[in-house]
């Protein structure tokens, strides 16, 4: 396992990028992202990955690396950060590890399930399904084939009732039975610096829409655009991420620019709530909270 490692989580907007340059750029270190979003090539504005100048002032790994096209998975990163940490460039340095996906926190500390392989035309199946019929309707569908998986999620959390019933009939048994058995963790998790930034609702709110005001100055309407052309499913992650449904909708002539802003901006905040909540509720005391030096 590797020691001694930085690990920051935080809400969106939170100030994250700005703390782990200040420590990796201290150290020597390298940064790694651990954001399911910023993951994703052609969307570096919309997903506030790091700028060009950032990246030339310190090394960063795992970012925009990923087509668009692709369902990323959290096991797909796990294995692209033991490929890294396999890698002559990360010896003997400072690894960062900096976003706000919990579940690669998570993953990376404590290991991950073993899961089946999905084929892809099962895969492509139940997203088509939740596109056509909804997450109630396969909610329902989960109930007659995993009960007990069922139970357990929101009949509204479409997709992780959409990876249970992909699970269920690639395999044939239920994702409880997979979960069972976990992997190795990557990190070191005692002697790691473990931060969630916890910053103060109000001055959150503020940089949220103020970030996204300076995303459209800084070409987030002309990557929407570059992403739409490239003909891609609106179930893939790389089409929901934030901003991306809603700057469409004004390339089609459906809404005005600032309609579009106000709805992107109150999707952060629901987001950045949602964040907050799970680092509240899944971390624990171990990680150090800290609000975020704002300026």
């Amino acid at each position: 396992m590797l020691k001694d490692a930085v690990l920051i989580a935080g809400p969106t907007a939170s100030g994250k990028s700005r703390r782990a340059m200040e420590i990796a750029e201290e150290a020597g270190g390298i940064i790694v992202n651990a954001d399911s979003m910023q993951v994703y090539g052609v969307l570096r504005v919309i997903t506030a990955r790091p700028s060009e100048e950032d990246e030339a002032r310190v090394p960063h790994r795992l970012f925009g690396h990923v087509d668009p096209g692709v369902a990323y998975s959290v096991a797909q990163w796990l294995g692209d950060v033991e490929a890294l940490l396999a890698s002559p460039e990360v010896a003997g340095r400072k690894l960062v590890f900096v976003g706000g996906t919990g579940l690669y926190f998570r993953a990376l500390t404590e290991g991950l399930s073993d899961m089946p392989d999905i084929p892809v035309d099962i895969r492509a199946k139940w997203r088509r399904a939740l596109f056509d019929e909804g997450a109630e309707a396969l909610h329902r569908e989960l109930g007659a084939r995993d009960a007990k998986m069922a139970e357990r999620l929101r009949p509204n959390d479409g997709q992780r009732i959409v990876r249970a019933l992909e699970v269920v009939e690639a395999s044939g048994r239920s994702i409880l039975d997979w979960q069972g058995d976990r992997s190795a963790p990557l990190v070191d998790a005692q002697s790691a610096t473990r931060i969630v930034l916890a910053p103060e609702r109000a001055m959150l709110r503020a940089n949220i829409d103020r970030r996204f005001d300076e995303m459209i100055g800084a070409g987030a309407l002309e990557e929407v655009r570059a992403i739409l052309a490239l003909g891609l499913a609106p179930t893939l992650p790389a089409m929901k991420a934030i901003g991306v449904p809603e700057l469409a909708g004004v390339l089609r002539g459906e809404a005005t620019i600032d309609d579009a802003m106000a709805r992107a901006k109150a999707a952060t905040r629901q987001y950045a709530k949602r964040q907050e909540t799970w680092f509240r509720n899944q971390l624990g005391p171990d990680w150090e909270r800290v609000e975020p030096a704002w300026g």
